[in-house]
């Protein structure tokens, strides 16, 4: 069989498989489902050097330290933000009691693994997947074939040994076009997870399926002359040079303004920059941009292999390189997104040039994603919190790991939505709260006729374990629907009701009245 051939039955096979294990699935307690997800987490995390030393070898690409941090990021980092996130059932109640939410899972998720964070993205995926009851089926890039498998296989172990149904966490092996074309647009398969090149998100986009996805970065970092410096400029080294640049929320130019130009420059050689001269720049525009395109063989190299093949000669010690750039654009090749040690640094003249470069470098390639500025002024912070055209204004940190919610407060995540002025239909951190649909229970507020009727169930302080957990014991009992032993009725060793028999909306309507008639 050809592999496109192969490639697509195997998507089919896994979808199949992924759907018939999300079935059982989706009638698993909170309880149950955070107990499997915390295996995973803990597998995840146990097996974090494994994984990194695997996604270098492979891959070729970034730091095997780095990868390490990100492998513990994106399970134990990840477990800490979503422990507490309710999935299941009843999961608010608004207008006091008026309108209860309820949580339900959206089926079989899709998700595209880049090769630039390959194990770290894919337990991510299917961690917040596996937490909302959903399944994934995941689509690798070729690159990373053998370390993203292995993730995915660890994790579905962890889980089923927990207890989970298998068939619940997928992963292509022979990934194609063509495969994952199918597996974008399959029937059975309800949202898209995509990560990766800007190609492969149009394509997920262009499915007819719902999808997040994220756009390119090409993140400018602001040091305005009331900033820190010496912060400011480690803060951003340690940022591009993080795993060799890899997250696309990585800074890529420097701006500085005019006043601090030279401290600046100072601290950036300091902390192991290395500024070109105007033929080694031309040197490295023509290795690292050829044609106007970025070469991908330079993404998550180290700065060592890059000058080598560019032909530049740089001492042991240095960690990027530093290009001084005026234009954005076709003039300035450099001025793009280069997902490795490579900086772009501008001079402008006021915080209000400073915005001016900003839009420009987020226009030409980031636009909706993310932008840092360090500045001890904060009047001024919040001119760039509204003016500029990113959805992450990161203040005072690396942005590369303050964006993905390392060292700021925002949800932890490795899929960064740049909203719509990116193409996208998320501007947030993707995390475990958007894969999961909401149902609305709503009661009457503005009636049309009088008369008795129950108008509410309970407000948020008076919704208690007891009235939820009674009312599913008897639905699902009436039901036929297969019985999951929540939390309390394995405290009481309570026997579970199983019958066949459908239920009407008359006995949903009595079960109901006769919790509030009870004494």
């Amino acid at each position: 069989m050809d592999k496109d051939l192969q490639s697509i039955q195997e998507a089919r096979d896994l979808i199949a498989k992924a759907k018939a294990a999300q079935q059982e699935y989706k009638h698993f307690s909170q309880e149950q489902v955070d107990k499997i997800v915390l295996a995973m987490v803990n597998a995840g995390a146990n097996a974090a050097e494994k994984l990194a030393k695997m996604a270098v070898e492979e891959s070729q690409i970034g730091k095997y330290e780095d990868k390490i941090t990100k492998n513990l990021f994106a399970t134990k980092r990840l477990w800490e933000s979503i422990k507490n996130l309710k999935t299941v059932g009843v999961i608010g109640t608004e207008a006091n009691g008026k309108i209860i939410k309820i949580a339900e899972p959206m089926g079989v998720i899709a998700a595209l693994i880049p090769c630039t964070n390959p194990t770290s993205t894919a337990m991510f995926k299917a961690i917040i997947s596996v937490k909302t009851r959903n399944a994934i089926v995941a689509s690798p890039h070729p690159r990373a074939i053998k370390s993203i498998a292995e993730a995915l296989e660890i994790l579905n172990k962890a889980a089923i040994q927990a207890g989970a149904p298998e068939g619940l966490i997928n992963c292509m092996l022979t990934p194609t076009l063509e495969g994952t074309d199918q597996l974008m647009k399959h029937k059975d398969v309800a949202l898209i997870l995509a990560t990766g090149g800007s190609n492969m998100v149009k394509a997920a986009y262009s499915s007819g399926k719902p999808a997040y996805g994220v756009g390119p970065g090409n993140v400018p970092a602001f040091i305005e002359r009331s900033a820190n410096v010496q912060k400011a400029v480690a803060d951003i080294i340690f940022g591009k040079t993080f795993d060799n640049g890899t997250l696309c929320s990585s800074e890529q130019a420097i701006i500085a303004d005019k006043p601090i130009v030279d401290e600046v420059k100072k601290e950036v050689i300091k902390n192991g920059g290395y500024f070109l001269n105007s033929e080694e720049k031309l040197k490295l525009e023509k290795f690292a941009v050829p044609h106007g395109h970025l070469n991908s063989e330079i993404v998550g190299k180290s700065v060592q292999w890059i000058a080598k093949q560019a032909g530049i000669n740089i001492p042991e010690n240095v960690k990027a390189l530093v290009v001084e750039t005026k234009g954005v654009g076709r003039d300035e090749p450099l001025s793009i997104e280069k997902l490795s040690p490579i900086l772009a640094f501008y001079v402008v003249d006021g915080w209000l040039e400073g915005c001016h470069k900003c839009i420009e470098l987020l226009n030409l390639g980031g636009i909706g994603h993310t932008m840092a500025i360090h500045s001890s002024d904060k009047d001024i912070i919040m001119k760039f919190a509204f003016e500029k055209p990113a959805f992450r204004i990161i203040v005072n940190t690396t942005s590369a790991l303050g964006a993905v919610g390392y060292t700021t407060a925002l949800n932890p995540s490795l899929t960064l939505g740049p909203g719509t002025w990116g193409g996208s239909v998320i501007s947030e951190n993707v995390s475990a709260k958007h894969l999961m649909n909401i149902k609305h229970l709503a009661f009457e507020t503005n009636p049309v006729n009088q008369g008795f009727a129950v108008d509410h169930i309970a407000n948020s302080s008076e919704m208690r374990e007891s009235f939820l957990e009674e009312i599913e014991k008897r639905l699902l009992a009436r039901a036929g629907n297969p019985r999951v032993q929540s939390y309390l009725s394995l405290q009481k060793n309570e026997k579970t009701v199983e019958t066949n028999k459908s239920i009407s909306e008359e006995e949903i309507d009595k079960i109901i009245m006769s919790y509030f008639t009870k004494k």
